[in-house]
């Protein structure tokens, strides 16, 4: 598979040198199939050769090979020169194909490293055995959780026996002073739901947990964002269709647009939730629900274009991937938000709420003035109970208007 990159026998011969060497086609093939460029893999693959070598010169073998061994090389390489940033992800990948292949056993070393991911994946764990919680919301509380702890600790030793609850709303209060309501509150609750798993688990002598303070969000207390339908409509041809990411980018934005997705329901799509035959789109929602909604034809047209033209080919069945390699789905919503975001700029729109949500609350306010109930937009948007879609009564002007009282003294 190397040779697909390399071509000299010389080359070759060096670059299969080392404890590395038996394994460094299949990494090779690996970066093809992720879709790096050429020019990328092929320095990947040197920095992956270097390091083989340097093992055999210290005498180490393939199944000596953990997070510490790959920051004591990266630490010769500090001092030889400069380490170029693609070099630890570069070694951190290998690690990982190599722990997958069997190679090489699961770290059992302690070192902040393997803390952290320990800690991580102890949580996540927690989150989806434990608490049921759909993919989706395990993604946004892990990153909160992975983001206090690098504002706490950095990339220094983790303690988490330090911490003190004022750290905890120092953090909060840092994190969520220019953020909506129940953006906040998903900090503290993500917050809240991680420090309970650390006290149950024997990771911290106190629960924490309490520290995480309510966020007041009182039901019904603002009026939902939303665009008007011509914005949204600037807003979807603000996507240049002739590039590859405007063609990823405009079917999500349909699909929040005509269908109100929600931006984890858009992160987690597969292949298989497409029903062509049937002209339908399987949704699974919050709670594990499954949900079938008609495909409108503009986003059926849409997918099939950037299914055949813009997708990058890959081994995920994740229907939106990224453009640039590593050639996967994405890692969150926020992703999803971030494109609602570049969408706007482009079209030169500048509303107060700039999320996803944004789109899923224009097609409930248009779908309200076009005559629909309440219960018919609750339908559309998959809200499990009614009370959850009565927000948008208060942007029904009309029926609030034919509600109002004379004020009293007033002109009638």
């Amino acid at each position: 598979m190397i040779d697909h990159f390399f071509s000299n026998s010389e080359v070759l011969k060096r670059l299969h040198f080392g404890p590395l060497g038996a394994h460094i086609d299949s990494f090779a093939q690996i970066l093809e199939v992720q879709g790096y460029k050429k020019s990328t893999a092929k320095y990947k693959i040197t920095i992956v050769a270097d390091f083989s070598r340097w093992l055999d010169q210290q005498g180490f073998s393939v199944t000596d090979l953990d997070e510490i061994t790959l920051n004591k090389f990266l630490l010769y390489r500090g001092r030889r020169g400069s380490i170029f940033k693609i070099e630890p992800p570069t070694l951190r990948a290998l690690l990982e194909h190599l722990r997958e292949s069997d190679v090489v056993a699961d770290s059992v070393r302690v070192d902040d490293d393997s803390i952290r991911s320990r800690i991580e994946r102890g949580f996540a764990e927690y989150l989806a055995q434990e608490r049921g919680l759909k993919q989706v919301t395990i993604d946004n509380y892990l990153s909160v959780a992975g983001r206090f702890l690098f504002d706490q600790f950095g990339t220094g030793s983790i303690v988490l026996n330090n911490l003190h609850p004022n750290d905890i709303v120092h953090f909060i209060l840092r994190n969520t002073e220019t953020l909506s309501a129940k953006r906040a509150q998903l900090i503290v609750c993500s917050l809240r739901s991680f420090f309970r798993f650390l006290y149950q688990k024997g990771e911290t002598a106190n629960d924490l947990s309490p520290s995480a303070l309510t966020v007041a969000n009182w039901r019904l207390s603002e009026l939902p964002k939303f665009l008007e339908s011509e914005q949204v409509e600037r807003l979807l041809q603000s996507c240049n269709q002739d590039t590859l990411i405007g063609q990823r980018d405009y079917v999500i934005l349909l699909l929040l647009a005509r269908l109100g997705l929600r931006a984890g329901d858009v992160v987690h799509m597969t292949l298989d939730d497409i029903d062509w035959e049937v002209g339908e789109l399987i949704v699974c929602g919050k709670s594990h629900r499954q949900e079938r909604l008609p495909l409108p034809h503009d986003i059926g047209e849409a997918l099939v274009r950037y299914l055949s033209y813009g997708r990058p080919r890959c081994l995920s069945r994740r229907v939106f991937i990224r453009i640039r390699a590593p050639h996967k789905g994405f890692s969150s919503s926020v992703a999803i938000c971030n494109i609602v975001r570049r969408a706007l700029v482009r079209a030169k729109l500048n509303p107060t709420f700039k999320g996803s949500h944004l789109l899923r609350h224009s097609l409930a306010t248009q779908m309200l003035r076009g005559g629909a109930s309440l219960a018919e937009i609750g339908d559309i948007l998959r809200h499990q109970r009614l009370n959850t879609t009565q927000i948008y009564a208060k942007v029904d002007f009309a029926s609030l208007r034919a509600l109002a009282q004379p004020w009293p003294g007033g002109d009638l």
